[in-house]
This record gives C-alpha cells, structure tokens and sequence, in this order.
C-alpha cells in the first residue's frame, strides 16, 4: 500500500462521507427532518469537504495528477522547477492506494516519458522516458544506445545553452535522437563515464533513461521498472518556476511532452 497523498484522500472521503451518510440516515430512521440551521459542528464539516475531496480524488486517481521536477535527469526536455501533469488512465485505471489495475487501456510506446514508483524505494516517484519493451535487447556503449542491435539515429545540434535551471549544464553536446519515429533532445557530457553493458528487457517489465544521460539515475544502475509500478504519462508542463530567474518561466507553460 502507499500511504501518500493518495491514502490521505481515501481516508478523508471515507470519513466525511460516513459522517455525513450517518447522520442523514440516522435522522431518517428516527423521522427526524434535516435541521439544516443546527447541524452538528462535525456534520456541518462533513458536508461541505466530502464532495471537495471525492471530487479530488476522482480527478487525481484516474485522470491527471501533478508532479514537480526535482532534479535535471532528464533535461533538456524537463528543468528543475517544472510543473508537469501526468495522465493516470494512459496505461490502464488502477485503484488509489492500492495500485491494483481494474481496466486494461493502453501499453508504454518506446520514447514515452513516464512516471513510476522507484523499484527500491516505492514511495519514491520517479520520471524517465521508455528505451526498452518486454522482450527488448538494450545496449549503451561509448555513449551510444543500441536497441535490438540498431543504433538509434543521433544528430548531433551543437553545444547546449541552458538558462536559469538548466545553466549548470551548459557546454554538453545537444544532440536530436530518434526512438523509432519518436524525436527528443538528450544532453551527452564528455569525459563523465556511465555504465556500458547489454540489458534484456524481462517480460512486463520496461528499461527507462533520463534524457540527460550522463546525469541520470536510470535502469543502467538499479534495473528494469515493473508493469505494476507505472504511474502514468507526462503530457504538458502546466507551470515553471526558475528560483534563479526569480519567476515564471513563460516559453516554457503549455509544452506538450513528447
């Protein structure tokens, strides 16, 4: 179980609409009219925040939920200080807390960007982008990404400019990479050593990277990401706040994720 957020929601719902509901039904049973001027101090709570908190429940389990980025592994598609909103039925509905999966949509696409509960650490939410499928041979050598024996195409686009939040990585060679028909930018930093190995993909299972692929913490060093820990699809960036510019970031809000 996940005893985030999630759990907090669950638990409020449950509470205010027992409240609630009981008292209704109490007064119901006892033929009892509603006295709407002299509800109980806890009933009158419960009425009002129960369809607040089913409302944001329903809309943060199986629609959109928002995350903020909190380190650089996958610049320069995402800067710290970005808001981004998540799809939660991309990959199937799956109950608050529990994660079980109740309705079966979609699958991960290779060059999705996704979140996930970090395979050591499940209370730890994670975002990367999808290299391997189940099944897939993944392989990184010299800085280079093989998947199923093919190099993917790499177009290098000079040197990396960043600004605000993303200066520090300034100087990194900028280069377009083409996921089957999926483009993206990454960042390569030479002289940063990796890991270099070939990786099988097991079944139900998903190889992820970050974008910034000197700098990031991915399936390399700590393995695959279970079906079952998906979270969902990164789709836009809905805000952006650069502490270093001391403000919103404006080009950035409305980036649709890809």
């Amino acid at each position: 179980m996940d005893y985030d957020f999630s759990f907090f929601l669950v638990s409020a719902t449950f509470v205010t609409g027992v409240v609630w509901g009981g008292f209704w039904l109490y007064l119901k049973y006892t033929q009892q009219p509603y006295p709407v001027e002299k509800e109980p101090l806890m009933v009158e709570y419960a009425r009002s925040f129960f369809p607040v908190v089913l409302i944001v429940l329903l809309l943060r389990s199986f629609l959109f939920e928002p995350f903020r980025i909190p380190s650089g592994s996958m610049m320069p598609t995402l800067l710290i200080g970005d808001f981004i909103l998540v799809n939660k039925f991309s990959y199937g509905v799956r109950l608050p807390v529990l994660n079980t999966k109740i309705i079966e949509i979609n699958e991960p696409k290779r060059g999705d960007i996704v979140v996930f509960r970090f395979p050591k650490q499940p209370s730890i939410d994670y975002i990367k982008r999808v290299i391997g499928l189940p099944g897939d041979r993944i392989a990184y050598y010299d800085k280079k990404l093989y998947v199923n024996g093919q190099p993917t195409k790499q177009i290098s686009l000079g040197r990396y400019q960043g600004v605000g939040q993303g200066s520090n990585m300034s100087g990194a060679e900028l280069i377009n990479e083409d996921l089957e028909g999926v483009e993206h930018s990454i960042l390569i930093s030479s002289g940063v050593s990796t890991v270099e190995d070939v990786f099988v993909v097991p079944a139900g299972h998903y190889f992820v990277m970050g974008d910034n692929r000197d700098n990031s913490n991915d399936s390399r060093y700590w393995g695959t990401v279970p079906e079952a820990n998906l979270v969902g699809k990164a789709v836009v960036i809905w805000m952006n706040w650069d502490w270093q510019n001391s403000g919103i970031a404006f080009n950035r809000l409305g980036t649709i994720l890809n």
